[in-house]
């Protein structure tokens, strides 16, 4: 629960930037905002994905009490995703524009969205940071300290995106900038708090942990690179499908940005519990006690559902109200954009929950090969149908593409949890049904 409403308050972050933009910069702001969204993904997806590579081995190591390799894990995590985030911060502002035009990003937004685009490039190690600080506090166990700097960082975001916005007129440069120094401040502050945390976990031995390990690098590697390759061509996927709708004009855009705005946010929760789920996977593995995993993957696709129908009766009910939440004055041709793709996509929403929860165990489990599989099987999907259906129906054949990808993939996850390919080498031979009355 603490982590799913650290997800609450994630979107709730995310999302003021675009509520601020739209009240109080028109909506062209922002249309700029939700142009640049499928960019910053890209970069959310590499820190997500190499975090859940690090929360696995971390957790593994915590669960079989080998502090040592823990802490040696954690060195080692600490340092590549500094490394990592520089490169990309280095890249990004060099080929910034470029990827903007290649997106076919209306002209009248293209300047706003480079703009936005840039600050939030610069901001990467604070993103970084936060991410690999929540992915070792839920490795330890703890979801609640992440939450809480969550809480802090997005109260302080949106004080900041009124401020620089509605009060000092910057625009979309107030709303980047807010973003930056709130998630800074959130991301310094969470690395302080970790070591002090880390400081009081003592090692069976007396031999100190080195700083870095290549092998430690490779280990973690193994589960963070597919993981990456999963969430980043996810990212790649729904840039294909921007550039899409960014030819629909920019009131369609604006519409579909709040519109996917409510999507990501409910899919976030989603996904949240699922690394909740992930974390809880990979520490019974480590402890040798498989019947909890499976009584928790039980446990998890009911809370999954369960949230699932709450948030599509509150989608379909406030459909026209939500996206207008994120505009002073939409037009028509807005709302009517948004609330259509609200209307298709979110009675579907309890396939994305199914699917997100089943590849939790597979991503514990380390069956990654399984996990990628069912992620691209969907992105492959949504892609392939967007551009097929949309010359025919427009933008709604866009629309009907996520629905038709959650579907297939969440067949395919299901039919590998059932098939018992998380399972550790030692247990493969074992059935599931022994497995639970054991």
């Amino acid at each position: 629960m603490p982590m799913l409403l650290s997800s609450v308050f994630q979107q709730l972050y995310n999302m003021a930037d675009s509520i601020v933009a739209g009240n109080f910069a028109g909506e062209n702001a922002l249309a700029a905002v939700g142009a640049s969204f499928p960019v910053t993904m890209i970069f959310v997806a590499i820190a997500m994905g190499g975090s859940v590579g690090c929360n696995v081995v971390i957790s593994r190591y915590f669960g079989g009490k080998d502090y040592r390799n823990m802490r040696l894990a954690i060195n080692t995590s600490f340092i590549s995703f500094v490394v990592l985030s520089l490169i990309l911060t280095v890249f990004g502002l060099i080929f910034c524009d470029s990827v903007i035009a290649l997106l076919n990003t209306p002209e009248n937004i293209f300047a706003d969205s480079s703009v936005y685009l840039k600050v939030y490039i610069t901001g990467l190690i604070f993103l970084f940071v936060y991410n690999i600080c929540n992915a070792i506090f839920t490795a330890l166990g703890d979801s609640k300290t992440p939450l809480y700097f969550l809480i802090a960082s997005s109260l302080g975001n949106i004080a900041l995106d009124v401020l620089f916005v509605a009060s000092f007129g910057l625009g979309v440069l107030g709303v980047a900038w807010a973003t930056f120094v709130a998630q800074g401040v959130a991301s310094v502050l969470a690395f302080f708090v970790l070591l002090r945390r880390l400081s009081k976990l003592k090692a069976d031995n007396k031999e100190k942990a080195p700083i870095f390990s290549f092998s430690m690098l490779s280990h973690i590697s193994r589960i963070a690179i597919p993981s990456i390759i999963q969430q980043s061509f996810v990212s790649v996927g729904n840039i294909f499908i921007q550039s899409l709708i960014n030819g629909f004009g920019s009131a369609t855009v604006a519409g579909y940005s709040a519109a996917v705005k409510i999507n990501t946010f409910c899919i976030t929760c989603f996904t949240s519990m699922s690394n909740g789920l992930s974390s809880y996977t990979s520490q019974n593995i480590g402890g040798k006690k498989l019947k909890r995993v499976i009584l928790g993957y039980k446990s998890a696709l009911v809370m999954a559902l369960s949230f699932c129908a709450v948030v599509t009766v509150v989608s379909l009910t406030f459909r026209d109200s939500l996206v207008g939440l994120f505009m002073n004055s939409p037009s028509d041709v807005a709302i009517q954009t948004g609330s259509s793709f609200i209307i298709i996509t979110s009675p579907f929403y309890f396939s994305v929950a199914a699917k997100l929860t089943t590849d939790a165990v597979l991503k514990g489990g380390g069956a990654m090969a399984s996990f990628m599989t069912t992620t691209f099987s969907d992105l492959i999907i949504r892609v392939i149908m967007a551009f097929i259906l949309s010359p025919f129906f427009g933008i709604y054949g866009i629309w009907w593409s996520w629905p038709v990808g959650w579907i297939i993939s969440a067949t395919i996850s299901i039919v590998f949890y059932l098939r018992g390919n998380w399972r550790p080498k030692y247990a493969r031979n074992l059935k599931l049904r022994h497995l639970t009355d054991s």
